[in-house]
C-alpha cells in the first residue's frame, strides 16, 4: 500500500479571518501559525506548503499576559 500525497494542483487554499479581540496573543498566534502551516487539514504533509491563507483583525484589542504586560518593547527579554 502506498501513501498517498496532494499534489500542488490539488492543493485547495482559503481564507480564513482571525478576530484578535479579547483573546490572549499566544493563543491567537498558534491559531495562525497553525491554519497557515496547514496542520488543521487531513491532507497535512510536513515537506509541502499546504497551509491556507489568514487575516487577523482586531490585534490591537488582543489580551497581553505575564511579562507581556509589563515590557515596553516584546523583543527584549525581562530578566
Amino acid at each position: 500500500m502506498k501513501t498517498e500525497f496532494p499534489s500542488k494542483s490539488e492543493i485547495v487554499r482559503s481564507w480564513y479571518v482571525l478576530d484578535a479581540s479579547e483573546i490572549a496573543l499566544g493563543r491567537i498566534a498558534s491559531r495562525a501559525a497553525k491554519v497557515l502551516m496547514g496542520k488543521h487539514k487531513p491532507s497535512y504533509t510536513p515537506f509541502l506548503d499546504t497551509g491556507d491563507h489568514v487575516i487577523v483583525i482586531n490585534a490591537e484589542k488582543a489580551i497581553l499576559t505575564g511579562a507581556k504586560l509589563i515590557s515596553e518593547d516584546l523583543g527584549v527579554k525581562l530578566e
